[in-house]
């Protein structure tokens, strides 16, 4: 049994490093005509040249300023990654611990709503933000992604778990309802706020069909359609395109680097102890 679980631990491990490392080693050489010929081989797998030329192109290319999307990016992703968790959170805690007979319906409706594709309400969302002169705009690209049910649920399964004993000292104390959210359940909810503040980010950096519907120049432009761009007008040159698709994933893995100890630690489970 043990060995089988190796073996698959293997398997899932080459079939997400295989295509890493192709990328890797189309994007280090420079030779165009050589790229093309190599891929589908052994060769597409192994460096045989190293050079940085392709790098270099891409940070360079005055048409799709690389740069300037990766800015981007970061602002969006650290914006709405901070918005998310204040709103997502707070909901969640108001509904764990408020008082009302809504709460117990407001969660059923939460949880209706995960059903729902999000590809189901693009447009009704586009025609909203067009009214309100949001097109081309951060806003427009932070705004939507800040409530989201799936996180609301997952702090609110959270929040419920809590002492009721501690939430009752607190308002002995004095403390209102987001005084006890400032200081006890937001303090309390750190590895759950890293698990959301990594989905978040995955979400909002691998984002597309959203921000390709409401973004028209590179002034507001993310990665994901800045990569889309930089490929129409690249069809040939496939070291530089794996260069960029390189550059952007590079972000993605150095975050989850910083971050794996507390995600795995919060997926394993944490528990509050009264």
């Amino acid at each position: 049994m043990k060995t089988l679980k190796y073996v698959f631990a293997l398997a899932v491990t080459a079939a997400i490093l295989v295509p890493l490392m192709m990328m890797v080693t189309l994007s280090l050489n420079p030779d165009k005509s050589e790229v093309m010929s190599i891929m589908g081989s052994w060769r597409a797998f192994v460096p045989t040249t190293i050079a940085f030329d392709n790098y270099a192109a891409v940070w360079s290319d005055p048409f799709h300023p690389f740069g300037r999307y990766l800015a981007n990016t970061v602002f969006i992703a650290a914006t709405s990654i901070v918005l998310s968790i204040f709103v997502n959170s707070a909901a969640a805690f108001s509904l764990a611990w408020g008082s009302g007979r809504y709460r117990r319906w407001l969660v059923l409706l939460i949880v209706a709503v995960l059903a729902v594709p999000g590809e189901s309400i693009v447009l009704a969302q586009l025609k909203i933000v067009s009214a309100l002169g949001l097109i081309d705009t951060y806003a427009v690209q932070i705004l939507p992604s800040i409530a989201n049910a799936f996180f609301i649920f997952l702090f609110y399964q959270f929040f419920t778990k809590l002492p009721k004993d501690l939430i009752e000292a607190a308002r002995v104390d004095g403390f209102d309802l987001f005084r006890i959210y400032w200081h006890i359940g937001l303090p309390s909810s750190k590895p759950l706020i890293v698990t959301v503040a990594t989905l978040h980010f995955l979400g909002i950096w691998n984002s597309y069909l959203w921000p390709i519907m409401v973004t028209r120049g590179e002034d507001v432009r993310p990665l994901s359609v800045g990569m889309s761009a930089y490929f129409g007008s690249n069809l040939t040159s496939w070291g530089n395109v794996m260069a960029f698709a390189v550059c952007m994933a590079l972000p993605v893995v150095l975050f989850f680097l910083i971050v794996q100890r507390h995600f795995i630690a919060s997926i394993t489970g944490s528990s509050i102890k009264g």
